[in-house]
């Protein structure tokens, strides 16, 4: 399990001081990003060094409860399934406050090449770091 702090600022909410549906992916896809970091995959490195990129293939989101303006949040996340060419990755996001959960994501994250967008196999050095 990886979890991630994010603190709500006035550009994630609407007029209303309530997080906009849309900057719930924006936290999803951060703490991804730094769950990866935290394995040893920088993903301007794997670009560059592999010509390999991860896109998000899919996601499916549930919102539980509002998060507001000034809320500190934790991104709970794990890998659900790894495949040659894929990842499924389980989010919960929590008010730090109170620990009630406020949402929830499925993400599908597929391996493509750098430069054609093509699909492809995750490196295998990052595909044993992730099973590690």
């Amino acid at each position: 399990m990886f979890s991630w702090p994010v603190r709500v600022y006035w550009e994630d909410t609407d007029a209303g001081g309530v997080v906009y549906h849309g900057s719930y992916v924006r936290f999803y896809e951060r703490a991804r990003t730094e769950w990866l970091r935290s394995r040893g995959v920088v993903q301007s490195a794997v670009a560059t060094e592999l010509g390999a990129m991860f896109v998000l293939y899919g996601m499916q989101l549930r919102f539980v409860r509002p998060a507001r303006l000034d809320d500190l949040l934790e991104v709970q996340l794990h890998m659900n399934k790894l495949t040659r060419t894929r990842m499924v990755i389980d989010h919960q996001l929590y008010r730090a406050a109170d620990d009630s959960v406020l949402g929830q994501a499925t993400a599908e994250v597929a391996c493509i090449h750098a430069h054609s967008f093509k699909p492809r196999s995750i490196p295998l050095e990052i595909a044993k770091e992730l099973q590690a």
